[in-house]
């Protein structure tokens, strides 16, 4: 309704009759439907994919909240239709998602509002925290004085900078209950997000970045993001307990990327002419950034790094994207019975020696090219991503 509180309007839409969402497993310890979307490399995985699949192979309505800032680029294609998003959860390819923007968010304002209007989002479905900050111009110069793309390869968003600031306290850092134009959005996400849990609902944690960018657990540090980037951290900046999850996906390429320029070592790292002979790609490949559209530097499967996510975040389950990128003829396929015997192979390796189930493959960048092994996906029905208007 006009004037009113989005906080309000969106605990009038919970159910107020919805069976219980918590399965007693003993006394006092329950069962709770978080998910948790997380990447195992340096970004750039395909969270994005995941958490679209997630929210429209759902069979009821999802809560989708996102953490991170506006520095991931997180890409969304189905239909024939692509949205790269920076800031909106990519949950908002299924209409009945619910959209919240965690308390950790830093939020780039310009790029937010292209965002709501490209979507169509209104207030009635998206909440903003009221404790996220927004990214001012101060911030991008101060990351350009401090000279980070010359010495980690930083995007200049300004994005360490206001977190940084906000650390500090800095009174002169906006934050988002007091930008008038996020004014219709604003409410309290930790809350909100809960309400959704005991009233039944599925919600879905979109992590940004990966495990090899964690400030605090890079085996590269300073070449890092501002922020950590494991499970345990999104679910503190959206304000949820351990206790509520499920599930946690971590998604994995089978050839990793980091971004282009100074961004820090890249083990085993070839060329994308390497990587298009290999696969026997009948076309030269290679992939450019979201945002600054530099080529992505590739690299070997670094299993090394892919044990280290794991003890870190300790994934029920393992996203593969990049079929194709093993054999060409994967691309597309739907099936993982039609899988080349190479792509089978490395997945059967990935859950020996990662002791992970491999729950989704994908083979190719649209929605729809992807092989959902999870058992409960059996006899479920991938809604339209035109369900979103968008």
């Amino acid at each position: 309704m006009p004037g009113q509180s989005p906080t309000i309007a969106f605990r009038r839409a919970l159910p107020t009759q919805a069976a219980p969402c918590r399965r007693v497993l003993n006394k006092g310890v329950f069962e709770m439907p978080v998910t948790v979307v997380v990447g195992g490399q340096y970004g750039s995985e395909g969270k994005g994919k995941l958490v679209s699949h997630l929210a429209c192979s759902s069979r009821d309505a999802v809560a989708v909240v996102r953490c991170g800032g506006p520095n991931a680029g997180h890409t969304a294609v189905a239909s024939g239709v692509t949205l790269q998003l920076r800031q909106l959860p990519c949950g908002v390819v299924d209409a009945r998602a619910s959209l919240y923007m965690a308390a950790g968010m830093v939020i780039d304002l310009p790029v937010l509002l292209d965002e709501i209007a490209r979507c169509h989002v209104t207030p009635d479905r998206l909440v903003i925290d009221r404790n996220a900050c927004v990214i001012t111009d101060v911030d991008r110069s101060n990351e350009v004085t401090g000279s980070l793309r010359d010495r980690i390869g930083s995007t200049l968003s300004g994005t360490g900078s206001a977190t940084a600031r906000k650390v500090l306290r800095d009174p002169d850092l906006p934050i988002a209950r007091d930008v008038a134009e996020l004014k219709p959005y604003i409410g309290d996400v930790a809350e909100l997000i809960n309400a959704h849990l005991d009233a039944g609902t599925e919600v879905v944690v979109e992590g940004t970045q990966g495990y090899g960018l964690s400030l605090h657990h890079s085996d590269f540090y300073p070449f890092a993001t501002s922020r950590d980037t494991t499970a345990a951290a999104f679910l503190s900046e959206a304000g949820l307990s351990p206790l509520t999850v499920r599930e946690i996906y971590m998604v994995l390429r089978t050839y990793p990327i980091r971004v282009a320029g100074n961004s820090g070592p890249l083990p085993g790292e070839i060329t994308w002419a390497k990587l298009s002979e290999n696969a026997r790609y009948p076309h030269a490949v290679a992939e450019y950034t979201t945002v600054t559209k530099k080529l992505r530097r590739v690299a070997h499967f670094d299993w090394d790094m892919a044990k280290k996510a794991v003890r870190a975040n300790r994934p029920t389950g393992i996203a593969l994207h990049g079929a194709d990128y093993l054999d060409y003829g994967d691309y597309g396929k739907t099936d993982w019975s039609s899988l080349s015997r190479t792509t089978r192979e490395f997945v059967r390796s990935l859950e020996d020696m990662l002791e992970v189930p491999v729950s989704f493959v994908f083979t190719g960048p649209s929605a729809e090219q992807i092989i959902d092994r999870r058992p409960v996906a059996k006899g479920h029905q991938l809604r339209s991503f035109e369900a979103a208007a968008l």
